[in-house]
């Protein structure tokens, strides 16, 4: 497995500054998370890693989900 030195965080970062970890994964597909100095975990983003095949209903739930998160005051708004 080759891993690009830009995915690479510490188990550390991870713990404490995981925000950071998901934008190098969001931006890169996958972040690589070391434990001891080793590769020990691998998050990807889930709509960019060829290896995960999603059904339709499932990428449609994680589309769903962002736009919620996304438009979620002007939904508030329109409830009431």
């Amino acid at each position: 497995m080759k891993i690009d030195t830009n995915t690479i965080a510490s188990m550390t970062e991870a713990n404490q500054n995981f925000s950071r970890v998901a934008r190098i994964a969001d931006r890169y597909g996958e972040a690589v998370i070391f434990k001891n100095n080793r590769p020990k975990y691998r998050l990807v983003d889930l709509e960019q890693d060829d290896d995960l095949e999603l059904t339709d209903d499932e990428k449609i739930d994680v589309v769903a989900k962002r736009l919620l998160n996304e438009y979620r005051p002007a939904f508030l708004e329109l409830a009431k």
